[in-house]
């Protein structure tokens, strides 16, 4: 094909092969007429390369820079831009749009795997799965008592942030008969009806529920979220789940609430990240820290290539994108 348009692959190189393995390469190079053949994160070293100038479709990952208005001004030829990873906010900004450039995200590729996570550490931490591991590996017994493992019957499930994903966890609950709060300021109470969860504010979420799963985006507004006084309100024995960002979590009360043993904390992200060696969180029983794996892993990873993939085939049909990114969207995007 002669009339392929022009692209460029932005992205880390070492994440390239598991994100477009040999197929999936070969589709987007049958796709695309590539002005290099290896991916690139340093599009400025690009700018003197007249190639540069033909690309119509950038392809972005994980380290792509940030589309400054220098490195648009290189590709006048730009059309869109299609990222196979999740947030789109560390290389877009307002000037992509200002240019009328497509934008999409491979962000429900994403997704899924995080919900599958979120729902198997929540039912497990209802078990008291985790506690009760270690206990059992330093004592070598299992009679703990059972009221030390509640289990999840009965349980009320609070999702702060009515995301992506967060409306994700709230359909999969509801399926299996859970109660659920949201707390998001950008529903109504209408449609967290429909969503199958009743709206209140993060207070009473904090008062009421047995569980909280958070899956806010990290904003200044968001930045501690879940503070002393918030971690206060839960009842004793609650949980406390972070699949989304590690800054809206205190961790210098988080760590007191749970060092007092009055709550349990299960965190795949955290703030800083990762957590130098020694913070007292590792150390705690009753914390269980995973190394933000929650999203796309291993095999995993090609789903976002795939996705990637299906935006350019319906961008270049002039088919209405799927993961499609809208400037108004950027100041709460994850």
């Amino acid at each position: 094909m002669t009339d392929r348009p022009a692209g460029l692959l932005a992205m880390t190189p070492s994440a390239a092969p598991a994100v477009y393995p040999h197929d999936l390469r070969d589709r987007l190079s049958g796709t695309l007429r590539l002005i290099r053949s290896t991916p690139v994160t340093d599009l400025a070293a690009l700018t003197t390369d007249p190639r540069l100038a033909e690309v119509e479709v950038l392809m972005t990952g994980w380290a792509c820079p940030y589309l400054s208005d220098g490195l648009l001004d290189a590709m006048p030829k730009l059309r869109a831009v299609i990222h196979a990873a999740g947030s789109v906010k560390a290389h877009i900004g307002p000037e992509v749009f200002a240019r009328g450039i497509a934008v999409s995200s491979a962000a429900d590729a994403n997704a899924e795997p995080v919900v599958d996570f979120t729902l198997a550490v929540l039912l497990l931490a209802g078990k008291r799965a985790f506690a009760l591991a270690r206990r059992y590996a330093e004592h070598g017994r299992t009679d703990f008592g059972v009221e030390r493992r509640p289990g999840n019957d009965g349980r009320t499930v609070g999702v702060v942030g009515a995301s992506r994903i967060g409306r994700r966890v709230i359909t999969r609950l509801r399926a299996a008969g859970i109660r659920v709060l949201v707390s998001d300021p950008c529903v109504d109470a209408a449609e967290a009806y429909a969503l199958g969860a009743e709206l209140v504010d993060l207070d009473e979420l904090c008062r009421r529920c047995d569980v909280v799963t958070l899956h806010a985006p990290a904003l200044p507004e968001t930045r501690h979220l879940i503070d002393a006084r918030r971690l206060a309100l839960l009842p004793d024995g609650a949980i406390l789940i972070n699949t989304a960002r590690g800054s809206l979590v205190d961790h210098e009360a988080l760590t007191a609430a749970c060092a007092a043993g009055r709550i349990d904390a299960l965190l795949d992200v955290t703030e800083p990240e990762p957590l130098p060696a020694g913070h007292p969180l590792f150390a705690l029983p009753n914390v269980w820290i995973t190394p933000h794996l929650a999203g796309v892993q291993g095999t995993e990873v090609r789903r976002l290539g795939e996705y990637a993939l299906a935006e350019l085939d319906r961008f270049l049909a002039g088919v209405p994108l799927l993961g499609a990114v809208h400037a108004d969207q950027l100041p709460t995007l994850a």
